[in-house]
């Protein structure tokens, strides 16, 4: 999936975050993204990832969750990866608390486009390989390089 590279930036990479609540690492991703964008409202965000997880949970299964959500005040879709040092739960399928997460921001209008990264999204994070890659890396500049390298060996 090529378009990763477009989601990420190296500042939008997180490595070994303590982990905590689902509501603490969205508040987490809110101010990771606030960073960069003027007009942007960090409890919007936070609102509709927990919306969205009471739909139902965004782990996959495998320690891995990619929540979501489309707001508003987002002009292109954005995503934050995360490595957690302490797992977190998210209800996953499996019982397995989340250690890798990569929450994706799209506008509200991008109702298909929405699907469609998910759908990469989930099919990336569903290799093993990329995912114990990811996991093992220690610094957050390391966590985009690997990101973004591994996504194109995938793709």
């Amino acid at each position: 999936m090529s378009g990763i590279t477009d989601l990420l930036s190296p500042d939008r990479c997180l490595c070994q975050v303590q982990g905590g609540s689902r509501k603490q690492l969205f508040e987490l991703v809110a101010d990771v993204l606030g960073r960069e964008q003027e007009e942007f409202h960090p409890t919007e965000l936070v609102a509709g990832m927990l919306a969205r997880e009471k739909l139902g949970s965004t782990a996959l299964g495998g320690g891995i969750a990619i929540p979501h959500c489309r707001l508003s005040d987002c002009e292109t879709p954005m995503g934050v990866l995360i490595t957690l040092s302490n797992p977190a739960d998210f209800d996953a399928p499996d019982n397995e608390n989340v250690d890798l997460l990569f929450a994706l921001v799209v506008p509200s209008e991008a109702t298909q486009e929405h699907l469609n990264l998910l759908a990469d999204l989930a099919r990336l994070f569903c290799q093993p390989d990329f995912c114990d890659e990811l996991r093992a890396t220690r610094t957050s500049e390391a966590l985009y390089i690997t990101a973004i390298n591994g996504a194109r060996e995938v793709a």
